[in-house]
């Protein structure tokens, strides 16, 4: 899935003096405030992190508090989704009008019916509703699957992103995984199948005015040798 990144940051953590007994926790503790929300300096959003501390002196802030600032380098797994990359979740609702999905777990979207493309129709199956395929009848999208899409747009105060199910490549992984992002459409192979038999055909006919030619020849060589003899009795 795209959207996933790992980036190396030298952060600097500012510690209170009542924590200088106990750096590291206080370190991860600020850390930790900062998982599953989006940072602006990060561009993404924090989910896993490794630290190293650089050093083990610390700048004292001067103030009415003396606040200690840590030095550290830090290994971030960022979330940070763009227009046009593709992400993948599970759908929690189904609907006429919309499929919901939740990327990762934490983060929401939301594929709207105009931005569903036209293969995909909106039936009942087994009372539930259902996103079936026109052209496969297995590449079907209901509550529960786990589905590719295209990123339109991010909310980034929410962590909302409002998705797309326009190219051939987004769909039911499951069904995208067997066969293929780029499987054509049944009644593209169909005309494909037509179009490789009319080949098929021509090559037959063209092998087969050659071994006419072919007989023909041979056929007026042996009457040419035919006359010859006769002409020398």
């Amino acid at each position: 899935m795209e959207g996933l990144t790992v980036a190396e940051a030298d952060l600097m953590v500012y510690i209170h003096p009542s924590k200088a007994t106990k750096i590291r926790h206080a370190i991860l503790r600020q850390l930790s405030s900062l998982l599953f929300t989006y940072d602006e300096v990060l561009e993404g959003v924090l989910l896993a992190y490794e630290v190293n501390i650089r050093s083990k002196r610390a700048k004292i802030l001067p103030g009415l508090i003396p606040y200690f600032g840590v030095k550290l380098k830090a290994n971030l797994l960022l979330f940070s989704p763009k227009p046009d990359m593709l992400l993948e979740g599970k759908v929690v609702k189904l609907g006429k009008e919309s499929i919901h999905v939740i990327v990762l777990g934490f983060s929401s979207a939301a594929i709207m019916l105009e931005d569903i493309r036209e293969e995909f129709k909106y039936k009942i199956k087994h009372g539930a509703g259902v996103f079936a395929s026109l052209y496969h009848k297995r590449h079907v999208i209901k509550v529960g699957s786990m589905i590719r899409f295209l990123v339109k747009s991010l909310d980034e105060e929410i962590l909302h992103i409002s998705g797309s199910l326009m190219p051939s490549q987004t769909g039911c992984i499951r069904w995208l995984s067997k066969h293929g992002a780029e499987d054509e459409p049944e009644i593209n192979r169909s005309l494909k199948r037509h179009g490789e038999r009319d080949i098929k055909m021509g090559m037959e006919e063209q092998d087969s005015k050659l071994s006419n030619e072919g007989d023909q020849a041979a056929n007026f060589s042996r009457a040419h040798k035919s006359r010859k003899r006769t002409a020398g009795e």
